[in-house]
């Protein structure tokens, strides 16, 4: 019971302190930890959130990157404007999404974020793999916009195919660690994986007639991204 009490405390606390600075979700506090510690957002980055819904990371990225930075948010869900930030509804997994962030970064993002998460079917591994289905997709984008030298940031569920998914973003990038800022749940087994420097010798080239051309969605993932 004073584990639980604890724990109700403590997402109260950044919920309530949230609504206090107008954020839009008790997530933003994740993001400043995150990079409070990390140094991942720059002033005059580009920078792309995925499943940015409602905007809290968008908020945070926003502030740090300054005027001359670039945020782009994507999500299934509409997200409600925010000044100096661009939005795309849609699916990461679907050709016309990708298209529209090759149009925009021309493979030169300088930060990718994901705190996307799955449905919760409250089957703890098919919740975990389907977390790490989407941090591969995640990977797909990196692959695609993200520079060489780039930082991405993403949650995961931990479960048994992490150590896999760690050897993926281990061949991708120069420095690979895993995270738990203060402001998640104390019981939740989502962590965030901070990867900096990225080698980009697992780029995917689009021709220009592809990035334009509208066809059947090809891009998918298949086996493992590495």
């Amino acid at each position: 019971m004073h584990e639980r009490w604890l724990e109700e405390r403590h997402h109260e606390h950044y919920y309530k302190l949230a609504k206090k600075l107008d954020y839009r979700s008790r997530a933003s506090f994740k993001l400043m930890q995150i990079d409070d510690r990390f140094n991942i957002l720059r002033e005059g980055d580009r920078v792309v959130d995925l499943g940015a819904a409602p905007g809290g990371w968008l908020q945070v990225a926003k502030e740090r990157v300054g005027e001359e930075g670039v945020v782009v948010g994507v999500d299934l869900r509409p997200i409600r404007p925010l000044e100096g930030v661009q939005t795309i509804v849609g699916d990461i997994t679907e050709d016309s999404t990708m298209r529209r962030l090759l149009e925009i970064f021309e493979g030169q993002a300088d930060v990718i974020l994901s705190d996307m998460a799955p449905n919760i079917a409250g089957h703890y591994s098919t919740d975990h793999a389907r977390s790490v289905n989407l941090c591969e997709y995640a990977v797909g984008v990196a692959d695609r916009i993200l520079k060489k030298e780039g930082r991405m940031v993403m949650k995961v569920f931990y479960g048994d195919m992490f150590n896999d998914l760690k050897r993926q973003l281990e061949a991708r990038f120069r420095s690979v660690k895993v995270h738990s800022p203060d402001a998640s749940r104390p019981t939740s087994s989502e962590m965030y994986v901070i990867c900096k420097g990225y080698f980009a010798r697992t780029r995917v080239k689009v021709a220009e007639d592809e990035v334009r051309e509208e066809r059947k969605p090809r891009f998918t993932v298949k086996g493992n991204l590495s």
